[in-house]
């Protein structure tokens, strides 16, 4: 069987990487594993575009009428005087267009309906009259109209061979419309990588259980599962592994045989307790990257054969971040789409942070607000604590600090990545 992951796909000779060195690294390392279907149209908003969709044919079909009125040859009226013609044909919306109407005269039209030949021009119907002559309906249509008005031209929005969508982008509803629009009934789309999902520690335990002295109960479970789906994979929670090398190794071997992706949070440190990473080591390669970030330096990635490995840390905010910054981007590039770089907004901050470590990129809690002078700008989280989920509800986005900078002072402009770059909605 071809292997779909190098061996190497995350090697790096530093001790602990930058986060652009990560970002780097993984973005091109990091190709497509998952298997192409077809996908019925009406199923296919949130999925990855697997093949380029080609226009085979202009959209609209046919030059047609925008409104319900009358169509009429420009050349045989008077846009300073305005005129009236007589009303020769009829044309209606899901009819073939009829033959060129009389010389000199209008067709009665409703909106969608193909004009019909040697017509080029429409007048509202609310801005004309008619008028009964021998027997014969004839329409007095003012003057002040341009050629070409009130019509909607073959090809307009897409002309024929155009490429519409480009394989690798995830479909929004108004890009299975277009497609739909072009006649297509399914598009060939990535199939969803199968994420499984472990908690790890003996302290943890599900919601619902009884607390006793010493457990917390799992918060990372449910969020993972809420991030890893609106990322447009499948999650598969497999539990809490417990403090036991046997166990931890024998599920992470069996899970890694099942699932593109295998994510665990907690143990992602060499403590005596932490068996995951040691687990990694003896099933496949192992690279802790340990990136010089806040939350989240602990961060380790590898690879079981084809199967991929993120360990997260296990406090709430640090995996809700590197998730973010990392395993989603991730996990889309695996499913075919095209790596989402986020969107960094500058804006003034309204907060002080008068002293920063140096040497590692931070990732504040941020949230918008008024400032002073009425322009939006950036609040931050007050407590840093990453066990503290209130942060992350209250938040906006986050604030990105860089690796050099010293310190934060209100007015200076920062970097905000609102969580809807990585399709988190506030509401």
């Amino acid at each position: 069987m071809t292997r779909k992951l190098r061996d190497d796909c995350f090697l790096h000779d530093s001790e602990r990487l930058t986060h652009a060195e990560a970002i780097s690294i993984l973005r091109e390392r990091m190709s497509p594993v998952v298997e192409i279907e077809q996908v019925a149209i009406d199923e296919t908003p949130g999925r990855i575009l697997a093949e380029d969709v080609i226009a085979p044919r202009n959209i609209p079909a046919h030059t047609n009428s925008a409104v319900d009125g009358y169509a009429f040859a420009f050349k045989s009226y008077s846009s300073k005087n305005g005129g009236s013609l007589k009303v020769s044909a009829r044309a209606a919306a899901g009819h073939a267009a009829i033959n060129p109407i009389e010389t000199g005269s209008a067709a009665r039209i409703f909106t969608g309906a193909a004009m019909p030949d040697d017509t080029d021009s429409v007048v509202m119907q609310e801005d004309t009259d008619t008028e009964a002559r021998d027997g014969e309906i004839w329409v007095t249509i003012p003057g002040g109209l341009k050629q070409g008005a009130n019509c909607r031209l073959a090809g307009e929005d897409v002309k024929e061979g155009e490429v519409m969508l480009s394989a690798g982008c995830r479909l929004r509803p108004q890009d299975s419309a277009s497609a739909a629009a072009a006649g297509e009934a399914t598009l060939a789309c990535y199939k969803r990588p199968r994420i499984a999902v472990f908690s790890t520690g003996d302290e943890v335990i599900r919601p619902g259980k009884k607390l006793e002295s010493g457990q917390v109960y799992d918060a990372n479970a449910p969020m993972l599962r809420g991030l890893i789906e609106a990322a447009g994979a499948e999650c598969i929670d497999l539990g809490i592994l417990p403090d036991k090398v046997d166990a931890v190794e024998a599920s992470l071997k069996e899970a890694a045989n099942k699932y593109n992706v295998v994510i665990t949070s907690g143990g992602a440190s060499r403590g005596e307790e932490d068996h995951v990473v040691n687990a990694i080591d003896r099933l496949g390669t192992l690279h802790m990257w340990q990136i010089a970030i806040k939350p989240g330096r602990p961060m380790a990635f590898g690879q079981i054969d084809d199967c991929v490995h993120m360990g997260l840390p296990g406090n709430p905010v640090a995996v809700f971040v590197c998730f973010l910054l990392y395993v989603r981007p991730v996990l889309v590039r695996l499913g075919g789409g095209n790596w989402p770089e986020p969107a960094r907004y500058p804006l003034k901050a309204a907060f002080s942070v008068p002293k920063k470590k140096t040497g590692r990129r931070e990732f504040w809690r941020g949230f918008l607000e008024a400032g002073a002078d009425g322009v939006l700008a950036a609040g931050k989280f007050e407590r840093d604590g990453s066990g503290l989920i209130t942060g992350l509800r209250e938040a906006d986005g986050l604030i990105e600090v860089g690796e050099d900078v010293t310190e934060v002072l209100q007015g200076d402009e920062i970097a905000f990545i609102p969580f809807t770059e990585f399709g988190i909605s506030r509401t």
